[in-house]
């Protein structure tokens, strides 16, 4: 199968792949919290209270907003709010 011109564009550009890869990780974030957040039936502010973060935080991660400039801390509070943990494995 031909390369598209997108992988063609990721692969010769190195900058621009890592900035992809990181809206693309962005995203999933937001997907995730929106998805476990409607399977749940759990509002903004409920899971603000559960994670012990502000509305606002949260309302910028379901939006993709703000997912790449959040602590650590305050991404395991909402993660674990959820009902979910984060496990780290080598690549």
């Amino acid at each position: 199968m031909e390369e598209s011109t997108f992988d063609k564009y990721i692969k010769n550009d190195i900058k621009q792949k890592k900035e992809f890869d990181k809206e693309y990780n962005n995203f999933l974030l937001s997907e995730f919290i929106l998805e476990k957040m409607e399977e749940e039936n759990i509002s903004v502010r409920e899971l603000a209270r559960k994670a012990e973060v502000s509305p606002t935080i949260i309302q910028k991660l379901r939006n993709n907003k703000t997912a790449d400039k959040i602590n650590y801390q305050t991404f395991l509070s909402v993660v674990n709010s959820l009902g979910y943990r984060v496990n780290i494995e080598r690549i």
